[in-house]
């Protein structure tokens, strides 16, 4: 039986995460000598405009309090973007961006503006879903010194626009799905070229609060999902690297003490992507989340 191995991946939302949570993540696995793959998103914090989920997408609101999400992510937070103006979150830390490639982590792009890719992507133009992607890509590219080699959609959500224009850029690979193992996507009849890196395990916030599941209790779940080799986990820098951080260290302690080999996603794309198939990619409802995710079929 193969060794299990864990690839993590580190979304980073918002302003409040890029200034708090990424930080206390990098303590948090220099600690455990881990290494993982950040994705930022760049541009505006329009969190509060997320507010229009409770009329669009069924059982949003319901997630946010059983998640206690105001909490997890501050009333300021929650407000930028209607009430509040949207801060920019790359431009104002960009020494945070480097300090985290400067620790021997992989980053990459997760958006541009994260609540008008997660809620809109379906009906933007393609030429506003290149913008989207060409204004994130300018700016890591002024911050890093380097092109982006690989971009994680915001709620896993994705489109043929996005797949198209992801093959256009030659990325290394991305993580914009949910599924089993590494793919190539087939999306309606069509190929693209892009690899598929897909998040395994369900994140904290689909699984506190269902099926009896507590901030308690939620690690001896995740221990029960661990598969023989590549297992993905996302982490949120809002949560994991917030409200949820005494967990989190509680996780990697339990995971490390299962034996469990940590790597970075480019690292599981070079191991594992020799092997990988097409398989097809739509989006689809996932128990704990509300709203569409994409789904490797």
């Amino acid at each position: 039986m193969s060794q299990s191995t864990i690839a993590l991946k580190v979304d980073v939302d918002t302003y409040m995460g890029t200034r708090d949570g990424v930080p206390r993540l990098l303590e948090i696995m220099e600690s455990a000598g881990i290494r993982a793959t950040f994705y930022f998103s760049m541009g505006p914090d329009n969190s509060g405009k997320a507010i229009r989920r409770i009329f669009t997408r069924k059982g949003f609101l319901k997630k946010m309090l059983r998640t206690g999400a105001p909490s997890a992510y501050g009333l300021k937070t929650m407000l930028y973007g209607t009430l509040l103006p949207p801060p920019m979150i790359a431009s104002a830390f960009p020494h945070i961006l480097r300090r985290v490639a400067a620790m021997g982590h992989e980053t990459g792009i997760h958006c541009w503006d994260h609540v008008k890719w997660h809620d809109l992507l379906p009906w933007m133009p393609k030429k506003t879903v290149a913008m989207e992607m060409g204004r994130a890509f300018a700016l890591y590219e002024q911050i890093m010194g380097e092109r982006p080699k690989t971009t994680a959609a915001p709620g896993w959500t994705v489109s043929a626009d996005s797949l198209e224009i992801q093959d256009a850029l030659q990325l290394a690979y991305c993580s914009d799905s949910r599924g089993t193992a590494p793919f190539y996507p087939v999306w309606g009849n069509r190929r693209f070229a892009t690899l598929q890196i897909p998040t395994t395990w369900a994140t904290m916030d689909e699984l506190i609060g269902e099926n009896g599941i507590t901030a308690e209790t939620i690690n001896d779940h995740y221990l029960s999902c661990l598969k023989p080799g590549l297992n993905v986990h996302t982490i949120h820098a809002e949560l994991e690297g917030g409200v949820l951080a005494d967990r989190f260290v509680n996780l990697l302690q339990r995971l490390k003490d299962q034996q469990v080999r940590f790597i970075t996603l480019a690292e599981a794309a070079a191991e594992y992507g020799a092997h990988a198939a097409e398989a097809a990619l739509a989006m689809g409802e996932l128990p704990g989340r509300a709203g569409s995710v994409a789904l490797q079929q």
